[in-house]
């Protein structure tokens, strides 16, 4: 198999239109010795991107987040009022310590673990800066942390699939990156879950398994992964490297947690508990039915529910896959099952969809359907904020429940679209752009470590 890079600007109809307003194509500057290589060039673009958001966001930050002008300038964050609001402003440790007052931090450990450096960083400055807000220093520390793990991530996914680092630009470009990436700290479990992704494919599973630990003890979501990875073991019959996964997950999920289970069981479960009872909540398919004035599931039912058709979707997805005249790669399942999780969950928030990002790269590098999607999540974005302006306020007009409902339709009508087209490529994987981009023959699964050129031992097809 060639050993070629494979360059959007060839290979991708949209890149290479657009490639005309700076000379063309791609040709003699990625020669091998130019410094520019792709790894530079995404981080730079990923710089430049997360700034210009850093940018956005100084409206509120000369305001101190106030409301409505927060949601009007589309600039809210969790990240300023959660400093005094959760004990750090007075120096507490997550978890262990909550003031009789306050509301335990509802964040997994690891996320936990994170905003309380951030904390103890900003103490730190006041000090030396006292005129300064802790909650705008709060902000800006994270702000510069929160940049590590972004890189990390889209390098992780530039890596992934060797051939093809150019697709990461998706990721370092993304509006939803532009926009999302500080509302709260969901770029944390980006970069383990994109390491976990990178050392599966060079078939180090128990290495994966443990950065994949990490990324689920920073947020839940990256559990789900390990329904991709049971369906292609399944088809494959490679058990010993799904056991390393699984091993490796538990093992750092374990040590992780098992200190603040210890320290202050119910401090630690509050995330798990308030998860549980929250009803439907804002960007929901649940919420926007309440919106529209449609009939609803009731609070008592809506657990039952919503877990019920995502455990249906996630059953149609390993169905399809076994099904599948040729297997699926394992990013193309990995984005479908986390959409559908997005789809059904009580709650959506804008920054949600950092989650698919690089999924959605990895599962099918083509900008014009990733446009397609990230315009319908920007329609989203805005509509959130504008309807908080006069949520539960009625001297402030904001967007109405309707046309807010209608936001929420599209962006779930966009994120399904981009899942039709990945179905599409799972059904006729000829249509595929990872395996036929013209480049190379025989491509299988370059991002699925044990997976690519695997023989099947079990399907469902019909003999």
């Amino acid at each position: 198999m060639t050993k070629q890079v494979v360059e959007p600007s060839h290979a991708d109809p949209i890149v290479a239109g657009g490639s005309d307003a700076i000379g063309g194509p791609i040709g003699r500057f990625r020669s091998a010795g130019n410094w520019w290589n792709p790894l530079r060039v995404l981080i730079a673009l990923t710089a430049v991107v997360y700034g210009i958001g850093y940018v956005l966001d100084l409206s509120c930050r000369s305001s101190g987040w106030v409301s409505p002008e927060n949601y009007e300038h589309l600039c809210y964050s969790d990240i300023p009022p959660l400093f005094s609001l959760r004990g750090f402003a007075d120096g507490l440790f997550p978890y262990l310590q909550t003031m009789p007052d306050q509301t335990p931090l509802e964040y997994p450990v690891l996320t936990g673990v994170f905003m309380q450096i951030a904390a103890m960083i900003t103490r730190v400055i006041t000090v030396i800066a006292p005129s300064t807000p802790a909650g705008t220093v709060f902000f800006d520390v994270n702000v510069v942390l929160l940049f590590i793990p972004l890189v990390v991530a889209v390098i992780a996914t530039a890596l992934t699939v060797r051939r093809r680092p150019w697709d990461a630009a998706m990721f370092a470009l993304a509006p939803g990156v532009l926009f999302a990436a500080t509302i709260n700290w969901d770029l944390l479990p980006l970069a383990f879950a994109g390491l976990a992704l990178l050392l599966w494919s060079r078939n180090r599973p128990f290495a994966a398994g443990l950065l994949l630990g990490l990324a689920v003890a920073a947020k839940f979501y990256p559990v789900l992964f390990l329904g991709a990875f049971l369906v292609l073991t399944i088809r494959t019959g490679k058990w010993r490297a799904f056991a390393a996964l699984v091993g490796g997950t538990v093992l750092t999920w374990l040590m992780v947690n098992i200190p603040f289970i210890v320290g202050n069981l119910d401090g630690w479960a509050f995330f798990y508990s308030f998860s549980q009872k929250r009803g439907q909540d804002f960007g929901s398919f649940w919420f926007a039915l309440t919106e529209m004035e449609l009939p609803s599931v009731p609070i008592d039912a809506l657990n039952t529910v919503a877990t019920g058709c995502f455990l249906l979707m996630c059953i149609a997805i390993a169905v399809l896959a076994l099904r599948a005249k040729r297997r699926p790669r394992l990013a193309q399942l990995l984005f479908l099952i986390i959409a559908a999780f997005a789809v059904t969950n009580k709650v959506y928030s804008p920054q949600y969809v950092l989650w698919l990002i690089p999924l959605a790269v990895l599962a099918r590098p083509r900008w014009r359907d990733f446009i397609i999607w990230q315009v319908g999540e920007l329609i989203y974005f805005a509509a959130v904020w504008w309807f908080l302006v006069g949520y539960g306020n009625a001297d402030q007009k904001g967007l109405t429940q309707q046309w807010y409902a209608v936001a929420i339709i599209v962006h779930i009508a966009a994120m399904i679209y981009f899942a039709i087209m990945v179905i599409r490529d799972i059904v006729q994987p000829e249509h595929d752009p990872v395996r036929n981009d013209g480049f190379a023959e025989d491509v299988d699964d370059p991002g699925g470590g044990p997976y690519d050129g695997a023989a099947d031992v079990a399907t469902l097809r019909r003999v």
